[in-house]
Order: structure tokens, then C-alpha cells, then sequence
């Protein structure tokens, strides 16, 4: 089962500071969007909020052996995982051909069948390593779902892009093509506004299209808006699920940067100015003391802050899944371990956290059962 999401650049430079002036053929413009994105976004800027919708309870099943729990993408039939492995960054890039493989097996048998990977990934080999992986395992292809990504393809005008000589045409008609070919089973966004899926969704009833199932949105401890506000009535309206990324916030909630940037670090590298910059401001150490006393809530429930951090995204029914990313085997699985967590995230846990991030916890009234 694969799984295409449509993105574009439209705003890039919304998240990518000074590097979003680069030109489109600079050679430095791939590795700028990979390093500042899980995915390519489309234009990034706000169109105005929607009301805080129902309580969504989407279809969930448990895997036997593994507790690994299931739940439909949006209002699709397709079955994922609620924690996915993405190779963002990771896969052809920070870690080794075999250190990819642990992971993916790691994975796997959790009960992961959510890979999550684009064509701009280390250029197209996070792709490769990913096919590679699965073929040497002997893994049923149809047992797993791969989502890729679909814009940066390569450096040449006519490589890049959403165009009929990259990907055949117009994003909602080309996405059915790809679909009727039979190269994909469903397409979904990364990073769209919500009047811009409900435009994608117009399209296709139009002109009788195939509309998309999902959203790859960021979501986090410190970034929820847009998953808890505006994609719950996308749900209820049109069936659009959430897929989303980032639950660690690109590190910052394991703690790693509590004390300065570590040499070894992404948050090091040049590419990652931006993230650097999140850190030392001001609301970066306001969040760095907010994780200090969510860590004895993750104390009492006997769980790690990425433990918890990851959980409470879970805990959101509307997220059809949770895309981790991860350098090391030790680290994936303790992300892994956040489905033993899950349980534990009672309406008063929820609303000490929301307490200690100054949001206001939402009620039953703000949804619809």
C-alpha cells in the first residue's frame, strides 16, 4: 500500500528565515528543505481559524503480540499503525545502511506498518535504502503502508515541482492519475491550509477526482493548533485524517538542549540555524522550564518526557498517526514504549499538562460525541 502526499514550496522561506532565498537551482536549496522540514510544505500562511469541533473516535484495533494499536487514516478504510517510522534526515544521511535496517526491524516487529519517506530524502536514496530494507526481509508488501512525498525531485526545472512533466498535472487530477495507474492507493498534503484542502476537495467532487484522506501536519507539546482546531472539522466535513510529525519538536523535548547545544547534535549544523535560534530565544527557555515540570508528571506515570510528549499525541483521537523519527535503536524504542504510556493519559493528566503549558484544556462540550 503506498500512500502519496502533495507538497509544494509556495512559502518556504515562512520557516526557512534567509535560506528561503536561495535560488530554486542552488545547490544547497534540497538540503535547506530537507533540514527545515519533515515535509515540503505548501504556502504556510494562516486563513483564519475554525471552531473547535467534536470529540472524534475513530475505528482502533490492538495488535495482539505486540500492543501496537491501528486506526483508520481519516475516514478511509486504510489501516496504520498510530506510531509510523519516518527517515527524515535520518536514512542516507545520519545513519548507516545498517543501523536503518535495526530500525526498520525495530519497527516492524512493534508492530509498526507506517514507513513514512519522500523523493528529496538524502536525494532519493532514503527511498532506495527503505525498498532495499524491505526487500531483503522478505517483508509482505502488502502488509506495510510507505507514504512519500512528491515536489523536490532534482535540481533541473522540469525535476522538481507538481507539474504535468514531473508528476503528469494539475495536483488533484494528477493525484488521481497516480492513483488510477495503480502507482498509489490513496494521496493525502503535507503542510496545506485548511481552505486549501477544502479547495483540493471542491476539485475532485467536481470533477469527479479523488479527493485526499490526509493531513501531514506538525503537532506537538508546543504546537497544536492546527490538529485540534482546524482538523477536527475538516474530519467531520470531508473525512481528511491526521498524520502527524515532529512529536519530540525536532529534539527539544527530550532535554538534550537543556543545557546549551550539544557539538554532536543536528541542532549544530550549519543547516540548522533555525533551530538553534528556537532554542536560546526567548520562548525556547520558556519551554525548556515548562519541560522541567512536565517531567514529574512523566515521573509519577513512571514513563520518560519523550514517553509522555509522544503519548500525548496519541492521546488526541483525531491523529490517525504519529510519525517518530529516530537516530538510534535505544531511542526508538523508548519512543516505541510511549503505546504503554497511552493508557495512562487521563482527562486529569491531560488538564495538569495543559496547565503547565498555559493552554486551556478542551472540554467535552467543545466537541461532539
Amino acid at each position: 500500500m503506498q500512500v502519496s502526499i502533495a507538497c509544494t514550496d509556495h512559502n518556504l522561506k515562512g520557516r526557512n528565515g534567509d535560506h528561503g532565498k536561495q535560488s530554486a537551482t542552488s545547490p544547497n536549496v534540497v538540503n535547506a528543505a530537507r533540514a527545515k522540514f519533515r515535509t515540503v510544505a505548501i504556502i504556510a500562511r494562516s486563513f483564519g481559524h475554525f471552531t473547535p469541533r467534536n470529540h472524534i473516535s475513530l475505528k482502533e484495533s490492538t495488535g495482539k503480540h505486540t500492543g501496537m494499536k491501528y486506526r483508520n487514516l481519516g475516514k478511509s478504510g486504510l489501516r496504520v499503525s498510530c506510531l509510523g517510522l519516518g527517515t527524515w534526515v535520518t536514512f542516507g544521511g545520519q545513519v548507516s545502511d545498517e543501523v536503518a535496517e535495526q530500525l526498520m526491524t525495530i519497527a516492524y516487529e512493534g508492530g509498526v506498518n507506517l514507513f513514512d519517506t519522500a523523493e528529496v530524502y538524502a536525494a532519493g536514496r532514503a527511498e532506495v535504502i527503505l525498498g532495499n530494507i524491505i526487500k531483503k526481509k522478505c517483508w509482505r508488501r502488502s502488509s506495510l503502508v510507505i507514504t512519500t512525498k512528491l515536489y523536490w525531485g532534482g535540481k533541473a526545472e522540469t525535476e522538481r515541482g507538481l507539474s504535468r512533466k514531473h508528476i503528469i498535472e494539475e495536483i488533484v487530477r494528477a493525484m488521481t492519475y497516480v492513483i488510477n495507474q495503480g502507482m498509489s492507493m490513496y494521496w493525502g498534503t503535507s503542510r496545506w491550509t485548511a481552505m486549501e484542502i477544502m479547495e483540493a476537495y471542491s476539485v475532485a467532487r467536481q470533477f469527479n477526482l479523488i479527493p485526499p484522506v490526509c493531513e501531514q501536519a506538525e503537532y506537538h507539546l508546543f504546537q497544536r493548533e492546527k490538529v485540534e482546531v482546524q482538523l477536527p472539522e475538516l474530519y467531520h466535513k470531508i473525512g481528511v485524517g491526521a498524520m502527524t510529525w515532529s512529536p519530540l519538536a525536532c529534539g527539544i523535548i527530550t532535554g538534550k538542549y537543556e543545557n546549551g547545544i550539544p557539538e554532536t547534535s543536528r541542532a549544530s549544523m550549519k543547516s540548522y540555524q533555525w533551530l538553534r535560534d528556537k532554542i536560546v530565544s526567548e520562548d525556547g527557555r520558556k519551554q525548556q522550564a515548562k519541560l522541567k515540570e512536565l517531567g514529574h508528571i512523566a515521573e509519577k506515570l513512571g514513563c520518560t518526557l519523550p514517553q509522555l510528549a509522544v503519548a500525548w499525541c496519541l492521546r488526541n483521537e483525531g491523529v490517525s498517526s504519529v510519525l517518530l523519527g529516530t537516530s538510534n535503536p535505544e531511542q526508538l524504542t523508548e519512543n516505541l514504549g510511549a503505546i504503554q504510556v497511552l493508557p495512562k493519559m487521563t482527562s486529569h493528566v491531560v488538564t495538569d499538562i495543559d496547565h503547565i503549558l498555559g493552554n486551556r484544556p478542551y472540554s467535552k462540550k467543545d466537541y461532539r460525541s
